[in-house]
């Protein structure tokens, strides 16, 4: 029996257990300096170059002081000083490289050159190559779509002539088509009034572009390959149906050209938005399927890390190796390849490694959304996942299932706070969407990469894929659905950065504490307490709609759209508001599955640009519209998509009537065509009296003063009284007082976008209503609203939906 040799004792550890100590306690160190360079440089982006300078020079200093204290020069120190205090020295080294590397890139972007052209508001003639794919942000109703491109110029040629050398981040706005479709890597010029930049990043300034950009040259090979590959699985994707269609490609290339605006909703109520997008986990199963047939073939681990890399940079190049997508695979791929080494225990000190590194080279990523959800969601799967995998095991779980449980669990508790600083609410929901989930994402991840990868040879084939892989994504379609719909998927919460921290420090705490079994069955009993009493009460609450409603205003953004019900899961329509998605989501809401009659009360596109989600997977048995034709857009629109969905289109006068079901509908306004008016759109619209279930409700369309004053001096039989009273044009100043005297409603609908630049609702014409006798509803700021009807009215409120506060 071998024993220790005299000089065992003289041993660090030997005698004391400290080498024990240290092989059950993970090294922080890596960890530290990540944690202190990620919060080092989000600090610096929000500050100037100075501050940031100077939070280097005195973390450097505390660092050598700390680290000399450590290294015995300055004195002693205990064991456990040693142990955490070199944790501490990574910080403060972290700190140090943080605000360093940030500090250089905004001396760059707050050049004198530069910064004297945005201040000077001049029009330039830029030198730019795109960083990242052009995005499209919806604008106002009737003006074009905008488009972000992410750029960085390498010149900049003021209106004197004299061309200034700038590396800097250019963020340029366009409306013209010329930009849509390039690929990052493309070099151009562009001209364009500068502005300054929102801060909080590394953009030095914003370009509003006018005109197409002028191409020079190709994009790099990489960028026209993946080109042809995404082109290709969009062709591939266009026979499926238009969810599962809209989602595959976003779900395996990250382009969301087509998802509907429904299902990305649905994705963040229910936490499943990291699958809207390229994310660690898309990286984690194409390189995991690698990994398994390497396994399978008897492969080394260094033969089967070799093939994961060949297979991680092919799956970069699909997607584009814009910043995010190399972030992505960065995380995802850190896990795996400690795996295909045979060092699983090296995963944690090499995401604190990629996370360090990636924050250097680009400091804007730590004010990255993405960012911090690919981090966290590694970070959960490395940390919490294991341990809990092996509790569930314990309590003889069986090893798939308890896996299969760990895992969405995790990642969701990870990334909880950050979800819920962007949408505002915590899902009750997410785990187990997730859960259901899991089995479906690689399916279709894997079967839309081969379709891709097959569309330029065979491109039978790649449909034939696709079509495969539609079914995973239908999958993942429904589960969204249904969670997004269950009445108490969703809790209320701060929003922003305050909402996060706060969850995130709740979390922390929360995992701390449970570490001790009695805190850990206090919190449960807590927990299942909480959701016994509070989960009933959510359940039989009025949910939505509320019933014996007999109107409801959807919140669409600046726009309308009222339904009326007329049986269940039947109503009728009036208007349909900027955007197909809004619409669409709010007739879900309300359960419609079919309108008999689709009312446009006049053309313009804040009225008609959604009309194409009344239709979607609803039959539409008319629609009615005005005699005026104007604007030309509009009425060509809804034509097309009423001609494409096999429904009538009809005009009507005067005194025109309808019934179906519960509704009752006089079509009052105009009394007679108006011309000459200060917009003879708006003073032809369509004004409807309608009576649902016994209560009168007047729909003013964006009736103005012109027209109001015309149904005064020839009004409906029965005169204009109304109990609810849809405002006429958002609520404007352009009301006549005795029009609205003479309606006198008990509750008014002001259907309004959050912060629209016209002045909606106009505040003197709101304080009428409400010293009228009126309460006032408004969908800017209440949401989707109903009136109820019976004994007498009430008004519920849905509240704001994430991504429905539209301008």
């Amino acid at each position: 029996m071998r024993t220790p040799g005299p000089d065992a004792a003289a041993r660090p550890g030997a005698s004391t257990g400290e080498g024990d100590l240290r092989s059950s306690v993970p090294d922080l160190r890596l960890a530290g300096m990540a944690v202190a360079t990620w919060l080092a440089a989000l600090a610096g982006l929000h500050l100037t170059t100075r501050p940031t300078l100077l939070v280097a020079v005195v973390a450097g200093g505390t660092a050598v002081t700390c680290g000399l204290h450590l290294a015995g020069v300055l004195g002693r120190p205990s064991a456990p000083a040693r142990r955490y205090g070199w944790v501490v020295v990574a910080a403060l080294i972290g700190v140090v490289c943080g605000a360093s590397a940030t500090a250089a890139r905004l001396a760059v972007r707050d050049a004198a050159p530069v910064r004297a052209l945005v201040e000077a508001d001049a029009v330039v003639t830029a030198e730019l190559v795109v960083r990242d794919d052009p995005r499209p942000v919806r604008g106002a109703p009737g003006r074009p779509a905008i488009l972000l491109v992410a750029t960085r110029s390498t010149g900049v040629t003021g209106g004197d002539g004299r061309r200034v050398e700038a590396s800097v981040r250019v963020l340029v706005l366009a409306s013209d088509p010329g930009w849509r479709g390039l690929l990052p890597g493309q070099r151009l010029t562009a001209r364009g009034r500068l502005a300054p930049p929102r801060g909080g990043d590394l953009t030095a300034a914003v370009l509003s572009a006018v005109g197409p950009p002028g191409l020079h040259g190709a994009p790099p090979w990489s960028q026209r390959a993946a080109g042809t590959l995404r082109a290709g699985l969009q062709r591939a994707c266009a026979p499926l149906p238009d969810e599962p269609g809209g989602l595959l490609p976003g779900l395996v290339v990250g382009d969301t050209s087509r998802l509907l605006p429904t299902v990305e909703e649905d994705f963040l109520a229910t936490g499943m938005t990291h699958l809207n997008a390229v994310s660690g986990s898309n990286v984690a199963i194409v390189v995991g399927a690698v990994l398994l047939i390497a396994r399978w073939a008897r492969a080394g681990p260094w033969l089967a890390a070799g093939l994961c890399g060949v297979a991680l940079v092919g799956f970069v190049i699909l997607v584009r190796p814009s910043p995010s997508v190399v972030r992505a695979a960065t995380m995802g791929a850190i896990g795996l390849a400690a795996l295909a080494a045979g060092r699983p225990r090296a995963a944690l000190p090499a995401l604190a490694a990629g996370v360090t590194v990636l924050v250097l080279v680009d400091p804007e990523l730590a004010g990255d959304a993405g960012f911090a959800l690919s981090v966290l969601a590694t970070g959960g799967l490395l940390l919490l996942a294991p341990r809990w995998r092996d509790a569930l095991r314990r309590r003889r779980v069986p090893a798939g299932f308890a896996e299969a449980l760990a895992v969405p669990a995790a990642a969701q508790l990870a990334c909880a706070p950050v979800v819920a600083g962007i949408s505002g609410t915590i899902s009750l929901v997410a785990v187990p969407a997730n859960l259901l989930a899991v089995p479906a994402i690689a399916p279709a991840t894997v079967l839309g990469v081969a379709a891709a990868a097959l569309s330029p040879v065979f491109p039978p084939g790649a449909e034939f894929l696709a079509w495969l892989a539609s079914w995973p994504a239908w999958w993942l379609v429904t589960v969204a659905r249904h969670g997004a719909e269950l009445p108490a998927g969703t809790l209320p919460w701060p929003d922003g950065a305050p909402g996060a921290l706060l969850l995130g420090a709740l979390t922390v705490a929360m995992l701390v504490a449970t570490r001790h079994p009695v805190v850990r069955r206090l919190v449960t009993v807590v927990a299942v307490a909480v959701v016994l009493g509070a989960l009933p009460v959510r359940l039989v609450a009025p949910g939505w709609p509320p019933a014996t409603w007999v109107v409801a205003a959807c919140a669409v953004g600046q726009g309308d759209a009222v339904v009326l019900p007329v049986a269940p899961g039947r109503a009728v329509v009036v208007d349909a508001g900027p955007d197909p998605g809004a619409v669409d989501a709010c007739l879900r809401g309300l359960d419609v599955r079919e309108v008999p009659l689709l009312v446009v009360s006049h053309f313009h596109v804040d009225h008609t640009g959604g009309v194409a989600g009344v239709f979607r997977g609803r039959r539409v048995g008319a629609v009615l519209v005005p005699s005026w034709p104007e604007p030309a857009a509009g009425r060509d629109l809804v034509r097309a998509t009423a001609a494409a969905g096999s429904a009538e289109v009809v005009t009507a006068p005067a005194g025109w009537r309808y019934r179906a079901g519960a509704v009752e509908l006089t079509l009052v306004g105009p009394p007679y065509p108006l011309r000459g008016t200060r917009s003879d759109p708006n003073n032809n619209s369509l004004m409807l009296l309608a009576t649902v279930a016994g209560v009168r409700v007047l729909l003013a369309g964006d009736a103005e003063t012109e027209e109001q004053r015309a149904l005064l001096d020839h009004p409906p039989p029965g005169g204009l009284r109304a109990q609810v009273l849809k405002v006429a044009h958002h609520g404007s100043a352009y009301q006549d007082p005795a029009f609205l005297d003479a309606v006198r409603p008990t509750v008014a609908l002001v259907p309004v976008g959050a912060g629209n630049t016209y002045g909606h609702p106009n505040p003197a014409v709101l304080g009428r209503l409400t010293r009228g006798g009126a309460r006032v509803l408004r969908t800017d700021t209440d949401g989707d609203v109903a009136v109820v009807g019976g004994s007498g009215l009430a008004v519920v409120v849905r509240g704001l939906r994430p991504g429905n506060q539209r301008r």
